[in-house]
């Protein structure tokens, strides 16, 4: 893309009044932007409205400027850095199939095939998502089932979120193989800045082994109208969308109500009906999702074969324990992992639960959760944790 045709559709892009929508038709119409620019004011009125017309005959306000950030970004890089437009090759074709497909996305990243690599996210993809503040359980879960997609050869598609997302992009990086698109991370801002900043690191390492996508243009903060809206890109790009942990009021649900409209699968993992954070899970399969307990049964839903590969992680989305460790644990530890189950508990319910004097407890307590086997929640409560 030469300088004045990008600067053609950064205009678009910015036109106020203009979505893109009203964007489509007048590419339809027109051809590339550039013919929109050239047309008359009663020419435009074939498509849009009179303010409309206007608008499109006015330079909008920043466009230099965005136009120069975006040039001397794309050079920084340009082995890892594209602009692709709705009239690109590469562009990805689920998202054309979609309602609302972006004017324009920005990626970052292994962008060298993308048109393939986007081919066989529609083909062999999953959305993971969850929520912000999931239980250390969510966490793990979603870790260990995108770890167990990645080495099933699936391309793991989140959204870079603290919570549920970050912990599917790390399961998908360390489960993926490393000449495969191991995981897309569609984010809410321009791909100059990353937030939250607490993942800078992970962003580096996704664009190392995957891709980075945005549809907003450099300089854009995250603004929280954003992050709905980018969620129709994730599911978009998929086959199916799993939900790890959501509560009933949840931007996960918004994800899975969009790839439900986009004729995509939607799974969901269930939880303890006294958590809030499986609420939305568990409304999810009343609707109609598929209730999951591993890996393998998203395979089989989608239809998809396992790439050969020694797992790191069981295709049942939990780590898998070696005996030593297993039978490494006393009596009373495995009687206390009994007595917790895997829904959250407080120190006392455990204790009536047990029979245990508060200290052995504590000690007990205290071990396991060094070893892995249980998380500390807020709140003085205890978690077992799907690993033994």
């Amino acid at each position: 893309m030469d300088a004045e045709e990008l600067r053609s559709w950064l205009r678009l892009e910015l036109t106020s009044g203009v979505g893109n929508v009203t964007a489509r038709s007048l590419l339809q119409h027109f051809g590339l932007p550039n013919s929109i620019f050239e047309a008359t004011e009663s020419e435009l009125r074939v498509c849009v409205t009179e303010r409309q017309a206007e608008a499109l005959l006015q330079v909008p306000q920043g466009l230099d400027e965005l136009v120069d950030l975006t040039r001397h970004w794309l050079q920084a890089a340009p082995d890892q850095r594209r602009v692709l437009t709705l009239g690109d090759n590469d562009y990805p074709l689920a998202l054309l199939d979609t309602e609302d497909p972006p004017l324009i996305l920005y990626a970052m990243g292994q962008v060298q095939d993308l048109a393939s690599g986007f081919a066989r996210c529609a083909q062999r993809g999953v959305a993971v998502v969850g929520s912000r503040n999931p239980t250390p359980q969510g966490i793990q879960n979603a870790r260990q089932f995108s770890a167990a997609l990645g080495q099933a050869g699936l391309t793991v598609v989140s959204g870079l979120a603290l919570g549920i997302d970050g912990a599917a992009h790390e399961g998908a990086l360390e489960g993926s193989f490393k000449d495969e698109l191991a995981t897309i991370a569609v984010v809410g801002t321009g791909l100059d800045r990353v937030y939250p900043k607490a993942h800078l690191e992970l962003a580096h390492r996704i664009a190392a082994r995957g891709v980075l996508l945005s549809e907003y243009p450099l300089g854009t903060p995250p603004l929280s109208a954003n992050f709905p809206k980018r969620n129709r890109i994730i599911s978009g790009l998929c086959k199916g969308t799993l939900v790890v942990e959501a509560a009933l009021k949840s931007g996960s649900l918004i994800t899975a109500r969009m790839a439900v409209e986009q004729g995509k699968e939607v799974f969901a993992i269930p939880g303890s009906i006294h958590s809030t954070q499986a609420r939305g899970c568990h409304a999810l399969i009343k609707q109609g999702a598929k209730l999951v307990e591993s890996a393998q049964d998203i395979l089989d839903e989608l239809n998809l074969m396992t790439n050969a590969r020694a797992p790191s992680t069981s295709t049942n989305g939990t780590s898998e324990v070696s005996p030593s460790a297993a039978t490494s644990l006393s009596s009373l530890e495995n009687g206390l992992l009994d007595a917790l189950g895997f829904e959250p508990t407080s120190l006392d319910v455990l204790q009536n639960r047990s029979g245990m004097d508060t200290a052995t407890l504590q000690a007990l307590l205290m071990g396991l959760e060094l070893a892995g086997f249980v998380a500390r929640l807020p709140g003085s409560k205890f978690q077992r944790l799907g690993t033994a």
